[in-house]
C-alpha cells in the first residue's frame, strides 16, 4: 500500500496526535470522498468533482467499493493522480461531502451524501417481472438498508420528481433538479462538430454512423452476432466510417481481451471499436447516423441532427415515462430485412428534427445549468461560500483519430494509441 493512501487512510479520529498527517502541507481542508463503482460512474462524477477545481479549501478523495463492474476503474483513478482510499480506510472515516452515482455500498459511508444519476435521466426498469421498478429512483437505491435520507438527490428533470414521488415519496424534500452534465457539454459543443469531424480523421464526403449498445442481455451488443456480419459485409463502402461505442460495464463483465477478441473482424477491416476510458460524445456529435438502443449514449443522440436506427428497444427495461419510451416511438426500428444502408437512408428522409428536440428537451429542465446548480448545492452542504467566478460548461477538448481504434497491426495498434485516449 502506497504511503499516501496509508496516511489518509488513517482519518483524523485515528492517527495518534505526534503522527497526524505531519508530512501534509495543507491540512485542516473539508474532506469530500467521491465513490466511483464503476468506469461509467467515475466518468459522469468527474463532472462533477471537477467544480471543486481551484478550491484550496477542499481536499477531494477517492474510494472504489466492490462492485461487479470495478474493472478499470483502478486505471481511471490512477491517470487522474487522486488520493485513493480502500474502501475499508473510507468506512471508517468521516467526510463533509460525499459523491455518488450509485447506491452500491453508500450506507456504510459516514458524511452528508449527494446521489446523481449514471446517465441520461431514470431510462430502465429493473427487477423481476411484475415486480420492476425505476433503476435509482427506489427506496433501494436511495435509501438502502435503512440509511438516513441523503443530503441531497440530484434530478436532471423537474418532471422526474413525479417520478419519485411515486417509488420514494420521503426523498421528495431531498431532491434538487440540477440538470444533466453530459446534455450540458454536449450542447455548447454542437457548434464544433466539424473541428470533431477533422480531428477524427472524416473526410468531407465520407459518413461517420455510430454504432452504440448499452449493456444487458437485451441490448444491441446482445444481438450483436447478428448485426456483426451486416456491418462488415453492408457498410463496406468507402464513403463510410464506422465507430462501435460499447458500454464500459460490457468491457467490465466480459474482459476487455474479450470485447475486443469478439470485434476483432471489425476493427481489421478499418471499424473503430472505442475502448470504455474514451469520451464518446465527440464521435457522437460528429456521426451522420446511429445505429442505437435504449440506452444513455443513443437517447443523448437526439441533441445532435443524427437519425436514429434502434436495434434494440426492449419494452420490459423501458421506463415508460422516460425519453428513452418516447424515443422508441419515433426512431424507426432495424429490419433484417432489408440493407443497412437502404435503412439509413430512409431514417434520415423520415428524420424530423423538432420530434428529435422534443425527446432532448426531456433529458434536462435545466439546460446549460448544471454547473451553477451543482457547485451551489456542493457548497451548500459543504458549508462554505462559492468561489467568486462562474461555474463555466467547457466545450469537449478535440478526440483522437478514429484511426487510433483501428487495427493496424492488431494488438501493437490497439496499445500504440492508448496513451492517446482521453479519460
Amino acid at each position: 500500500m502506497s504511503a499516501i493512501t496509508t496516511s489518509y487512510g488513517l482519518g483524523r479520529e485515528s492517527q495518534k496526535p505526534e503522527h497526524k498527517r505531519e508530512w501534509l502541507t495543507l491540512v485542516g481542508r473539508k474532506r469530500v470522498l467521491v465513490i466511483v463503482h464503476t468506469v461509467t460512474y467515475g466518468k459522469r462524477l468527474r463532472e462533477v468533482f471537477s467544480l471543486l477545481e481551484s478550491d484550496f479549501r477542499v481536499q477531494v478523495m477517492f474510494t472504489a467499493p466492490p462492485h461487479e463492474f470495478s474493472d478499470g476503474v483502478a486505471q481511471l483513478l490512477r491517470r487522474l493522480g487522486s488520493v485513493q482510499l480502500t474502501w475499508q480506510e473510507a468506512v471508517r472515516m468521516e467526510f463533509d461531502l460525499v459523491l455518488a452515482a450509485g447506491p452500491r455500498g453508500v450506507e456504510e459511508i459516514r458524511g452528508p451524501l449527494i446521489t446523481l444519476p449514471h446517465g441520461a435521466n431514470y431510462l430502465k426498469k429493473v427487477g423481476p417481472s411484475g415486480k420492476q421498478w425505476v433503476a435509482g429512483l427506489s427506496r433501494r437505491d436511495i435509501v438502502p438498508d435503512g440509511r438516513p435520507l441523503p443530503a441531497a438527490v440530484v434530478l436532471p428533470h423537474e418532471d422526474d420528481a413525479g417520478e419519485l414521488a411515486r417509488h420514494c415519496p420521503a426523498a421528495l424534500p431531498v431532491a434538487v433538479v440540477a440538470g444533466d452534465p453530459a446534455h450540458d457539454r454536449m450542447a455548447i459543443s454542437l457548434p464544433q462538430r466539424d473541428a470533431y469531424r477533422r480531428a477524427l480523421g472524416i473526410g468531407a464526403r465520407e459518413r461517420l454512423i455510430g454504432v452504440v449498445s448499452t449493456w444487458g442481455p437485451h441490448s444491441s451488443f446482445g444481438s450483436f452476432e447478428t448485426l456483426l456480419p451486416r456491418l462488415l459485409s453492408e457498410l463496406n463502402d468507402d464513403s463510410v466510417r464506422v465507430a462501435v461505442l460499447v458500454h464500459p460495464n460490457v468491457w467490465s463483465g466480459h474482459g476487455a481481451w474479450q470485447v475486443r477478441a469478439w470485434l476483432a473482424q471489425c476493427r481489421t477491416r478499418g471499424i473503430a471499436v472505442v475502448p470504455p476510458e474514451a469520451d464518446w460524445r465527440t464521435v457522437l456529435i460528429a456521426a451522420d447516423g446511429i445505429i442505437g438502443d435504449h440506452g444513455s449514449v443513443t437517447l443523448y443522440g437526439t441533441l445532435t441532427h443524427a437519425p436514429i436506427l434502434l436495434a434494440a428497444s426492449p419494452e420490459r427495461e423501458i421506463n415508460p415515462a422516460s425519453p428513452a419510451a418516447a424515443l422508441a416511438l419515433t426512431a424507426p426500428t432495424l429490419s433484417p430485412a432489408h440493407g443497412l444502408l437502404e435503412q439509413l437512408d430512409y431514417a434520415a428522409a423520415e428524420y424530423r428534427r423538432q420530434d428529435y428536440a422534443a425527446i432532448a428537451a426531456r433529458i434536462t429542465s435545466e439546460p446549460g445549468r448544471f454547473n451553477r446548480n451543482m457547485r451551489r448545492l456542493m457548497y451548500r452542504v459543504l458549508g462554505l461560500g462559492q468561489p467568486a467566478f462562474p461555474a463555466l460548461t467547457r466545450r469537449l477538448p478535440l478526440p483522437p483519430a478514429l484511426e487510433t481504434w483501428v487495427a493496424r497491426d492488431d494488438e501493437d495498434a490497439w496499445h500504440a494509441g492508448e496513451s492517446e485516449v482521453p479519460a
